[in-house]
């Protein structure tokens, strides 16, 4: 069982509330990212249900029993983190080994244990080396066996990927996902990138300022922002957004589209506008197009056949915009 749930906590430093009471829950097995800007308290918030920073008020239920009080180590939990955390003079084995060492746990079962989480994180080869000798998805890996070996009813990700390339990002993300399957054990991620949330999560939890602005699966929040913020902080690239006499014309104070929901022409179309920056990534054209009615970013699928200084048109798909009232809450 992994089920965590969070009855109105708070969370203040000093005089300073960083998180208002807020309410989650977590259901057993779920896969739920906590997603937002720097100093949202995504982190705050994970570091609340790990034990490692003390609540100001309100309850932490973790699989029907308050752990409010409980100290880190007998929550259940087990918390990965960017940094890795490795002893650098241990193997892998040794390192894997640890906390079950601090167990005084009986050296058959030890192995054991260390041999199956090798196993599922494709670490069996390296077993005898050092983390020096490893790459930054490798170690990763290794604190990961590390917390696996513990059996934690749930795992805390804090932004365990921010370390690695691009290349290596990928990669972990498929791992941490395929890992989860296997295990059908709770993990809480944090991340403050939206591509990790929308590819990773069952449940993503979005974030501003301490508040939770909308929590759903990934295509609720990318089709149905509750509110401009989400809107604009899920999709890659953001939403664009149009105020005034256009948005008065879809009777709201604002209107949104995505950057994949404009069709771009060179002849005709509702805005006219030029264009500024122009990414040709092949599968993809990025364009920034200056309009009336402010710059807008352009996503279309290949290769389209303009560049920096060309007029062009933009046409917003009609099915495809948001409605936003002047509170910035979405219009149905």
């Amino acid at each position: 069982m992994g089920s965590i749930t969070l009855n109105q906590i708070t969370k203040s430093f000093g005089a300073k509330q960083v998180i208002p009471p807020l309410d989650l829950t977590i259901n057993d097995g779920e896969f739920v990212v906590f997603v937002g800007p720097s100093g949202c308290g995504k982190s705050t918030l994970l570091r609340l249900i790990a034990g490692l920073e003390d609540v100001s008020s309100g309850q932490i239920m973790i699989d029907g029993a308050d752990a409010t009080a409980a100290a880190p180590a007998k929550r259940g939990l087990a918390m990965v983190f960017q940094s890795y955390a490795l002893y650098p003079h241990m193997s892998v084995r040794k390192n894997i080994a640890f906390p079950m060492k601090m167990a005084k746990m009986a050296q058959s079962a030890i192995d054991e244990k260390v041999t199956n989480a090798a196993r599922v994180l494709n670490l069996t080869d390296y077993l005898d080396s050092r983390p020096g000798q490893l790459s930054g998805g490798q170690r990763q890996r290794v604190a990961i066996g590390r917390a696996i070996v513990r059996e934690p009813s749930a795992f805390l990700f804090d932004e365990p990927l921010s370390n690695l390339d691009a290349a290596l990002r990928v990669n972990m993300r498929a791992e941490i996902s395929d890992l989860h399957r296997q295990l059908a054990t709770t993990m809480v991620y944090v991340t403050h990138d939206q591509v990790e949330a929308m590819t990773m999560a069952d449940k993503i939890v979005v974030l501003h300022d301490g508040l939770i602005e909308q929590v759903g699966a990934p295509l609720e929040l990318y089709e149905t922002p509750r509110n401009r913020f989400v809107a604009g902080f899920i999709g890659s690239p953001r939403m664009n957004f149009v105020e005034g006499a256009e948005a008065a014309k879809h009777d709201c104070h604002s209107i949104g589209i995505r950057p994949e929901h404009l069709q771009i022409s060179t002849e005709s179309g509702d805005w006219q506008g030029k264009v500024g920056l122009a990414e040709h990534l092949g599968s993809d054209t990025f364009l920034r197009v200056q309009t009336d009615h402010g710059e807008m970013t352009v996503r279309a699928i290949g290769e389209v056949g303009v560049g920096y200084g060309d007029t062009v048109f933009l046409t917003p798909d009609p099915e495809k915009i948001h409605r936003f009232d002047a509170a910035g809450l979405r219009i149905q």
